[in-house]
């Protein structure tokens, strides 16, 4: 049975819990994962387990602060990116983590490329930058075209939630819905893993501060993010990995592919917005393989 043990770390006067599969090996950095959102749960990263066995290899994820263990809401001058890569920073120290691959996914991959360009870390591996974006520009206009092809009533009720600033319409919800069921959410039924129907408590105010109403709509705190010109400076290994039908659409992996000089990019073709639920057994062997290379 692997070894599974769970804490609690101070920051800023709250706590930030973590979980942590697996023992600590010579020679084989531990993996990080961060988890979506803002505002998402590392509940989903738990299908990733079976790592720390199959690669005898530490894992290592956490709720950022905001949501799920480590929920929090009415701050919301603390949702701005320095929060949460100073609690990523907090939390190497915390535990040591001089060494490590750093895996983001959705939003924790933002976080992977801000922490790239803007802290240059000493000690990461490698980063795995899994269905994220270069700019919340792209993502927008590529979601904004994905919204095209709608149902004609859907893409109204869209626009006009974004032209009265109302995004709590039943007409609204449902086109919203049905666009997530299209490009993110895999289909949940009674076989799925326990991680993925758990309920958790995900940080609705840190998405709404952080990001915004919905994925087609940046104008939190992160409405400016745009790392196209920086991430030609990385030259940590990268590794990006997409899905076929996922909110990080081809054009935009291959933005960042183009882009990242010492980057290989996987793309997976039953895969929606978490390529780790969708096509885990395939996403494990490309995560193995990758980390070994660059260990």
């Amino acid at each position: 049975m692997t070894k599974i043990t769970e804490g609690y770390m101070p920051y800023l006067g709250h706590k930030t819990y973590y979980r942590i599969v697996g023992e600590r090996k010579e020679g084989k950095a531990p993996l990080v994962l961060l988890h979506g959102g803002p505002g998402s749960t590392h509940n989903y990263f738990e299908v990733l387990d079976r790592v720390a066995d199959e690669d005898d290899r530490q894992i290592i994820m956490y709720d950022q602060i905001g949501c799920g263990n480590s929920y929090l809401d009415g701050c919301p001058e603390l949702w701005t990116k320095e929060t949460w890569i100073n609690e990523l920073d907090a939390l190497r120290k915390h535990l040591g983590l001089d060494k490590i691959h750093l895996l983001g996914q959705s939003w924790g991959g933002m976080m992977c490329v801000i922490y790239a360009c803007d802290y240059k870390p000493e000690g990461v591996k490698s980063y795995i930058l899994s269905s994220t974006l270069p700019s919340s520009a792209i993502w927008e206009k590529e979601q904004k075209r994905r919204v095209g092809y709608l149902p004609q009533e859907m893409q109204d009720a869209i626009a006009e939630a974004e032209r009265t600033g109302k995004y709590e319409g039943e007409a609204y919800l449902k086109a919203v819905d049905e666009f997530m069921n299209r490009h993110c959410y895999a289909t949940l039924t009674e076989d799925s893993p326990e991680c993925l129907t758990r309920p958790k408590k995900a940080g609705g105010e840190a998405y709404v501060a952080g990001w915004g109403p919905n994925e087609f709509t940046p104008i939190g705190s992160l409405k400016d993010y745009d790392y196209t010109k920086e991430l030609k400076e990385v030259q940590t290994p990268c590794l990006i990995i997409s899905g076929l039908v996922d909110l990080c659409s081809p054009l935009i992996a291959k933005t960042m592919y183009d882009i990242i000089p010492n980057s290989e990019w996987e793309l997976f073709e039953y895969s929606k917005h978490m390529c780790f639920v969708d096509e885990t057994d395939k996403y494990v062997d490309v995560l193995k393989k990758w980390m070994n290379q660059n260990d």
